[in-house]
């Protein structure tokens, strides 16, 4: 785990970077798509967002929900991503509803660098420091 100092511009830069955000929600697709069919399911899909534990804990203290609670709250964030009702999530449908969601953090945040704990060094978030942090090695 490592912490980080991040603010809004850190995280636009990296969507507006389109070569390596789109490389990024590439990788990360392809760690989703668990059966390698090109899509994501449904199950999929959950089984992400479930590895995050973001519902199911409030500033890391466990909150009840009901099964049916988590399960309507899984399938309407299935539905955002899934755009064209097909019942699965191809990579464009993926691409840019992270985009749109990384943007809407980006706004949050806004200019009011944060620190951030993030345990996942191939998360998006991570990414984007990274990139941010190359530019200001490699800078003369």
């Amino acid at each position: 785990m490592g912490v980080v100092v991040i603010d809004g511009s850190t995280v636009r830069d990296f969507v507006e970077d389109e070569a390596a955000f789109t490389k990024s929600v590439d990788e990360a697709f392809v760690k989703l798509d668990v059966n390698g069919d090109g899509v994501l399911s449904r199950a999929e899909l959950r089984k992400a967002f479930e590895s995050l534990r973001l519902i199911e804990s409030h500033f890391g203290i466990d909150v009840s929900t009901t099964p049916e609670q988590l399960t309507s709250l899984y399938n309407s964030i299935f539905d955002k991503f899934d755009t064209d009702h097909s019942g699965t999530v191809d990579h464009k449908e993926f691409h840019d509803e992270m985009r749109s969601i990384m943007l809407a953090l980006a706004d949050g945040l806004g200019n009011f660098p944060i620190q951030m704990a993030i345990d996942d060094s191939d998360s998006l978030l991570q990414k984007a420091v990274d990139l941010e942090t190359s530019k200001t090695t490699s800078s003369p």
